[in-house]
């Protein structure tokens, strides 16, 4: 990962402290933006050196990092590389993804509109372990609940935005829980982002929903 400079003056106080910093191998915050005055804590992390020419700092993101930084075995280059994917994807790329979605659906269930963040996931549309994206448009706020439903084909969404739940769902009896928390959901509306650049990829859900109605 890379770090700007503040500014382009390599002297500004800012760009002088992280460089101390990265002299002293010090532990930083990075606060990562993910909406409108909304900021994704992520710690700690190194600042392992400093690309003058390109005018940022190398960000190594946990302890490990920071030790294999300037390591030039050729035989461990693919290892270390691979490495670092993994523990950006762990510590960046998945919670940001969380972040913003969550932040897109205004901190509510798209299902059931519940609004208790610490209860919220971002459910991906196409899932990660077959190459989608963590981008916004692929992802859809859900409560716990709702989102092993929707991963376990027991709730599906159409592209016109439509919640369904699995027939055999529908006719089984198993108590309020599952009548009020599944089966009244069949037939309503997916709750949306207002933002249309944050909406779910119609083409996504399409693709998605022929998975559900299979499993049905």
């Amino acid at each position: 990962m890379r770090y700007k400079w503040d500014g382009q003056d390599p002297q500004r106080y800012t760009n002088r402290a992280l460089r101390l910093a990265c002299e002293r191998h010090l532990p930083l915050m990075w606060f990562h933006g993910v909406a409108k005055s909304t900021y994704l804590p992520i710690f700690p992390v190194y600042l392992v050196a400093e690309e003058f020419d390109k005018q940022q700092f190398v960000v190594a993101l946990d302890e490990e990092q920071r030790m294999r930084w300037g390591e030039s075995d050729v035989i461990d280059l693919s290892l270390h590389r691979q490495y670092a994917e993994v523990v950006a994807k762990r510590r960046l790329h998945q919670p940001v993804f969380r972040a913003r979605v969550i932040a897109a659906y205004e901190s509510r269930c798209g299902i059931c509109a519940l609004r208790y963040p610490e209860l919220l996931d971002a459910a991906h549309i196409k899932a990660d372990s077959d190459d989608g994206e963590s981008v916004v448009t692929n992802g859809i706020s859900m409560c716990k609940i709702h989102h092993a439903a929707y991963d376990n084909d027991l709730l599906g969404i159409s592209p016109d935005y439509q919640v369904k739940i699995r027939p055999d769902v529908l006719d089984d009896s198993d108590g309020p829980t599952l009548r009020h928390a599944i089966q009244d959901l069949h037939d309503t509306p997916l709750h949306v982002p207002r933002q249309q650049a944050a909406k779910p990829d119609r083409e996504l859900l399409a693709e998605r929903f022929e998975v559900f109605l299979k499993a049905s």
